[in-house]
């Protein structure tokens, strides 16, 4: 079956790059709006080793953004939720489901060492800068999320280097929290990014969330193509290196 799910990318890529595909291995951290599509173009894609990192479960303010989240799905784990429509797609791909959060305190439980790529999709500052450092000391390859918040002009999503993103708090914040620590991660990465910062309209309807300050207004169509962009990234690297 597995061949013919990937018919249309052995066209494009070869059969030696399908093959080189299924062998990969990526950890994903987070699995909100831009994680769960990111997950769903890697497998779509061929990747045949995913493991998926997140401790939330699926809330009814998820179903206008997330992958996984519908009407049906509210108050499951997202990994798992997640995974099971993953296989869905490729019944023989090696998907992990972790029900964790990525934190100082639980990064010795995750070996990136023994993975090709580990996307960064965390939304805590504290935890995303610190994965940052730790994936750029392993052998892995780094892909990261900017804030996909605030923000409804497709046009404007771009991708650059870390250290050359502009016009994105996140990306801001991170740079300041680096410098003021005096530590920075131990090489360049790419990040996926959007300078558009649009107010929210809609007001505080009294929700809260344990690791954001606030909680800022976000479409479907910024999140997908900000983890569909990342999904692509990881293809194009593992094309170009053959």
């Amino acid at each position: 079956m597995a061949a013919e799910i990937f018919d249309r990318t052995e066209r494009l890529l070869g059969e030696e790059m399908m093959a080189k595909l299924a062998s990969v291995r990526v950890i994903i951290f987070g699995v909100g709006g831009v994680g769960s599509w990111c997950a769903e173009g890697l497998i779509r894609s061929g990747i045949g080793h995913l493991t998926m990192v997140d401790m939330d479960t699926v809330n009814v303010t998820n179903v206008n953004r997330q992958l996984m989240a519908t009407t049906k799905t509210v108050g499951r784990v997202k990994v798992d939720v997640l995974r099971e429509r993953l296989l869905e797609i490729n019944p023989e791909a090696d998907i992990e489901a972790v029900h964790q959060i990525y934190t100082a305190e639980t990064e010795g439980q995750f070996d990136l060492d023994s993975y090709d790529y580990v996307i960064d999709a965390i939304d805590s500052l504290k935890d995303k800068a610190h994965l940052m450092l730790k994936a750029c000391e392993s052998k892995a390859v780094l892909f990261s999320s900017m804030g996909a918040a605030c923000k409804i002009d497709p046009t404007k999503i771009r991708v650059a280097e870390f250290w050359n993103v502009r016009g994105c708090p996140l990306g801001a914040a991170l740079r300041k929290k680096f410098k003021k620590a005096g530590t920075y991660p131990a090489h360049k990465f790419l990040c996926v990014y959007d300078d558009e910062v649009l107010p929210n309209k809609g007001g505080d309807k009294g929700e809260t969330c344990d690791y954001k300050a606030v909680i800022n207004g976000t479409t479907a169509h910024i999140t997908g193509i900000f983890g569909l962009t990342i999904s692509g990234l990881v293809l194009q690297d593992i094309v170009n290196k053959g």
